[in-house]
């Protein structure tokens, strides 16, 4: 999709929410009729949910890597299925990242197999089925919390305290994927992201049904290569005014911006303007890693010469409560395990 328009994140709702919120009103009725379906298909493994109530980036990613990282550490061999985004390829397909790019996949398919067995698939339950087959006990699903083609035995939703349900409104209208009241029934515990006072629906509704609530944050890890730099930060993710602040909130100088829409595919056009106002202006070029994944993933000697010349700033993400989250997790084990 393209880069999602100011007038979702806003609790006043603008006249250009009023004219699509009946288009949004079916939009969310079909959706959370959808959504609380019975899933028909259930896996030989545990299918541990990473989602979100809205569209866009609210750190599914780098949540769903941090957990990879404890499981391992507690014995466990997690694989992860999602749908790939951005990617050509429909799946079920096993990454390898020897032979897939980006335009193969999707970036986040690319950052996840760096850590574990990664399947891409629009059909999630076929997707399941090709990890079974790999050497992991657990299934991480990166999104797909809304479709209910394959049983979740457990769903973490993260919702961004910067910015919650947005106006509250569904597609287009609004961020939310289904009725917040709909979603709400299908989470196992709710996530609670960075800072700020907006979460306080998600808050209310995960109350009124008992739910868990966990706290994290997105941290990003320090480039030297910026300090002292004017910088042209460039982004093609969910909210890139997002990463943009996360710069400016490190103390670094960012002179110049540009957005691009959510997962977009670079072209040479955007490489050589990129790399001309650097040059000229001279400014040093910053990204997330979701972009450079895509950039280094394009064939050509411009997208090899911009992924030179651009810094990553990386990010991790912390979970203070990371005990309480790990035992979430077994307790499910151990019930999954006592159904069976």
């Amino acid at each position: 999709m393209g880069k999602a328009p100011d007038f979702w994140w806003t609790p006043n709702r603008s006249a250009a929410a009023f004219a699509l919120a009946a288009v949004g009103w079916i939009y969310g009725l079909i959706a959370g009729r959808r959504m609380v379906q019975h899933s028909k298909a259930r896996s030989a493994l545990p299918v541990i949910c990473i989602g979100n109530f809205v569209t866009g980036g609210t750190g599914k990613t780098p949540f769903a890597l941090r957990l990879s990282d404890r499981l391992v550490k507690e014995g466990y061999t997690p694989g992860f299925l999602l749908r790939g985004y951005g990617g050509r390829l429909k799946g079920p397909v096993l990454v390898d990242l020897a032979q897939h790019s980006a335009a193969d996949v999707g970036d986040e398919a690319l950052l996840l197999a760096q850590a574990g067995p990664t399947v891409i698939s629009a059909d999630r339950p076929a997707g399941a089925e090709l990890l079974e087959k790999q050497q992991v006990d657990m299934i991480l699903m990166d999104d797909g919390f809304q479709n209910p083609s394959l049983h979740k035995d457990l769903s973490f939703v993260l919702v961004d305290c910067a910015t919650g349900f947005g106006n509250g409104l569904c597609f287009p209208a609004g961020p939310l994927r289904a009725p917040a009241e709909k979603q709400i029934v299908k989470a196992g515990c709710l996530v609670l992201v960075g800072e700020g006072e907006r979460a306080a629906d998600a808050v209310h509704l995960a109350g009124r049904r008992g739910l868990p609530i966990l706290h994290a944050h997105i941290v990003p890890e320090e480039n030297n290569a910026l300090s002292g730099q004017n910088l042209l930060a460039f982004a093609g993710i969910g909210r890139p005014q997002k990463f943009f602040k996360t710069l400016t909130d490190l103390g670094h100088k960012v002179a110049k911006s540009r957005e691009f829409a959510d997962h977009h595919d670079f072209s040479e056009a955007d490489a050589r303007e990129l790399l001309t106002v650097s040059d000229r202006e001279g400014l040093q070029l910053v990204t997330t890693a979701k972009d450079m994944a895509r950039i280094t993933a394009q064939r050509g000697e411009i997208f090899h010469w911009l992924a030179a010349k651009a810094e990553v700033l990386d990010v991790q993400m912390e979970i203070p409560e990371e005990d309480r989250l790990v035992s979430l997790i077994k307790d499910c084990l151990r019930n999954r395990a006592f159904k069976s």
